[in-house]
């Protein structure tokens, strides 16, 4: 499609939009109002409201002043900020088949993106996809992987022994060798493996332009069509980008694992176990199994590979704030293991206090501060407000897991609070909030909370980790990023090998692999 429009006939443009969205949204209200939230201006409606710096820090706050659901009119787009539990369930679990949807990201449609899970609307792929993978992460079936789970942190063990200084590129290592071991039996080939760095740049594209005021595109779907040599709307170049990555990640490693099946070396994975049972159905199901199983398996890998990064990176930078908490761990893991072995998943029963830590990290610093957003399928009205169809619910997680009701002193780092009196763990129903909510909770709970305890009890089980950077009589300054998934951004730490011992227990674990 080619035209000419200057900026003028493009602000005459949203304009008529907006106006069209309003009145149609006027007609439907019936009288009723729309959540409480700050005033709009004409036209932009909230558009200066919308954080683009820790929103989930704003929202808190704004929910202090006009309470557990608020809402944001930019340019006619009603977004809705939920900022309790009890108003998630209400909404995401007893209202599930409403408020379940997802809404239209033309951006991710431009990535031709919405074959990834955590993105795709309610529709049968996504019940197809879904099915597939509560299937493949159920406890048990992840338990089969515990084994592979426990080799590549040993080797995460010695990449931080040889260079700790790139301990953030190890830890991204680790986490993209075990997903696609796990996922499709592939070797990665060290830390530019072009499946893993595929996988890490569609992510950031995608958590950088899927939250509220992020990306106008998703606001204004016309603007799609705005050709590239006009660069302050046209979204084309980044979005070809995101789709060429998105191609890569669905379709190599799957390729890899048909050609393997074929060759007769294919080893045990998610993928291979579908392929095989995928073969007892013929024709049309068959094939429809066989795209669900290539668009799933990528949705996990990518959705698996930069959340679990995150977990990792807040867990090492609590034991930097707590070493307190670093040294009792450790004492714990040594009574356990005598110092004779390094940790496995079987001693897990008898550390319930490393399981608080992880516990902890979800809940102090969660991965998806502001989740994926959800869409209304249908006008609606909760508690005398009024909710329009094609409304973004968008639960503010990090409120939720920082209420001073039900966790004291939100802000500090306090695994004793998921431990009864007697030291064995506590299970916390609000907690679960950090892996979604309703129909869309994530399936791979129980796989990132087993891969943050094995990490966890591993590093402490031969390193000290300490502030560096000559960091360690000064404050301890950190941030995190804005994006979908936040994580901190790089602070300066250092691995310290506790003794010979820890080195030679290494070494041994090193030369019995």
């Amino acid at each position: 499609m080619a035209f000419l429009m200057t900026f003028f006939d493009l602000l005459a443009l949203l304009s008529f939009f907006v106006i069209l969205r309003a009145i149609r949204d006027h007609r439907r209200r019936r009288g009723l109002p729309h959540p409480p939230g700050p005033r709009p201006w004409p036209l932009i409606g909230n558009l200066f409201d919308i954080p683009k710096e820790s929103p989930w820090l704003t929202y808190a706050q704004l929910s202090k002043k006009y309470g557990d659901v608020i809402s944001f009119n930019v340019f006619g787009q009603t977004i809705v900020i939920l900022g309790s539990i009890k108003v998630t369930k209400d909404l995401f679990e007893k209202r599930g088949d409403t408020y379940s949807d997802r809404p239209v990201f033309p951006f991710i449609e431009m990535m031709d993106l919405q074959w990834a899970l955590p993105m795709a609307r309610h529709a049968e792929p996504w019940r197809l996809g879904r099915k597939l993978l509560e299937r493949s992460l159920r406890p048990v079936a992840a338990a089969a992987y515990r084994l592979l789970q426990e080799k590549r942190a040993h080797v995460l063990l010695s990449r931080l022994l040889e260079s700790p200084d790139k301990w953030v590129e190890h830890i991204e290592l680790f986490q993209g060798e075990q997903l696609l071991a796990m996922t499709y039996g592939y070797e990665a080939q060290g830390s530019d493996d072009r499946v893993i760095d595929a996988a890490k740049k569609m992510s950031d594209i995608a958590s950088t332009t899927s939250l509220p005021g992020a990306c106008l595109v998703n606001e204004f779907p016309f603007l799609r069509h705005i050709p590239e040599w006009l660069p302050w709307f046209s979204y084309k170049p980044l979005a070809r980008i995101g789709h060429d990555l998105g191609q890569e990640v669905m379709n190599d490693p799957i390729q890899f694992v048909r050609e393997s099946i074929l060759n007769g070396t294919a080893q045990p994975s998610l993928a291979l176990e579908n392929f095989e049972a995928a073969e007892k159905l013929s024709g049309v199901e068959r094939k429809k199994q066989e795209r669900a199983i290539a668009e799933t398996l990528g949705s996990m890998y990518t959705a698996g590979s930069d959340t679990s990064v995150a977990s990792m990176m807040s867990l090492f930078l609590a034991f930097l704030l707590r070493p307190d908490v670093q040294r009792k761990a450790q004492e714990d893991i040594d009574a356990v293991t005598g110092r004779e072995r390094l940790p496995t998943f079987e001693d897990r029963p008898k550390l319930p206090f490393v399981d608080a830590i992880c516990k902890e990290v979800s809940r102090w610093m969660p991965v998806a501060p502001l989740h994926i957003p959800h869409a209304a399928t249908q006008d609606g009205v909760y508690e005398g407000f009024f909710i329009p169809k094609g409304a973004l619910l968008i639960a503010n997680t990090w409120a939720i897991l920082h209420d001073p009701a039900v966790y004291p002193e939100p802000d500090i780092f306090k695994p004793e609070r998921f431990l009864n009196p007697n030291g064995t763990l506590r299970e916390d129903p609000t907690l679960v909030s950090a892996f979604g909510y309703g129909k869309r909770f994530c399936p791979g709970r129980h796989f990132a909370e087993a891969t943050l305890f094995i990490v966890a009890v591993s590093v402490l089980s031969v390193f000290n980790l300490e502030k560096g950077g000559g960091s360690e009589n000064r404050p301890f300054d950190y941030s995190y990023s804005s994006g979908l998934i936040s994580r901190p951004n790089t602070f300066p730490c250092s691995f310290i090998p506790r003794d010979q011992k820890a080195i030679d227990l290494l070494i041994a674990d090193s030369l019995a692999r």
